[in-house]
């Protein structure tokens, strides 16, 4: 779909009935940029953003924006058949696990404490294409990728929190289980509805009735590198 008469340049969109959008971004990010060079920091990001790049494509999906210390990602929004949930859900926990052995590096080589924070939802989103005509880009706009950042915003650091929508998915396909620990619903500001909200890993949050985690989770799920950041949020 074209949509012409706004601004100097057509703006070209498709869209997926289903996909998943994943936002990631750090947490004790400006505390960094405070404290380090820029060209420390761009070294740091560069790391960052790799490992992030490496498990989003290792799970079929696509990293459509990065800006600053945030990258958004989509997972099924090309493919008619799967909505992506299962593989971004995937790529959000590789993320965890790359992140923790980077993020203990930082510590042990620069004294810097980081964290990551994930958010996933699952819905209709559009594949947009647009700006002047040498600086056209291709992102994924709409609500659900608006979401998939908020949630991000309010994920801790060293867990991802995805949507109701993601987690009737993944039910769906029998993949909930007790390692996925379901919160109040998210009053989200300028939205109309609550939106139910669940959290991995379970460890880290006071389990609801009928949510047990696992050993095997246990052991894949240490507690958040980031102490500080997880104090402040308690």
């Amino acid at each position: 779909m074209r949509l012409d008469g706004v601004g100097s340049q057509p703006i070209t969109t498709s869209s997926t009935p289903r996909g998943t959008v994943l936002f990631a971004d750090l947490r004790g990010y400006t505390g960094m940029a405070e404290r380090l060079r820029p060209f420390h920091l761009a070294a740091l990001l560069d790391e960052y953003f790799n490992i992030l790049t490496q498990a989003t494509e290792n799970h079929s999906g696509r990293v459509y924006h990065t800006a600053g210390d945030s990258l958004m990602a989509g997972f099924g929004v090309s493919d008619r058949i799967h909505d992506g949930s299962e593989q971004a859900l995937a790529a959000g926990r590789s993320m965890l696990r790359r992140f923790a052995v980077l993020t203990e590096r930082w510590r042990h080589e620069a004294q810097i404490e980081s964290g990551l924070g994930i958010g996933l939802h699952l819905g209709e989103v559009a594949l947009a294409t647009f700006g002047p005509p040498n600086r056209r880009i291709q992102t994924l706009v709409g609500d659900t990728a608006n979401v998939a950042a908020r949630l991000c915003s309010r994920a801790r650091a060293g867990e991802v929190l995805f949507s109701g929508t993601v987690a009737t998915a993944l039910r769906d396909r029998a993949l909930v289980d007790g390692a996925f620990l379901q919160l109040p619903r998210y009053e989200m500001r300028g939205r109309r509805e609550p939106l139910d909200i669940w959290c991995i890993p379970a460890s880290r949050r006071e389990p609801m009735p009928g949510f047990e985690l696992t050993a095997a989770e246990r052991w894949q799920w240490p507690a958040a590198p980031l102490a500080e950041a997880v104090r402040k949020r308690s």
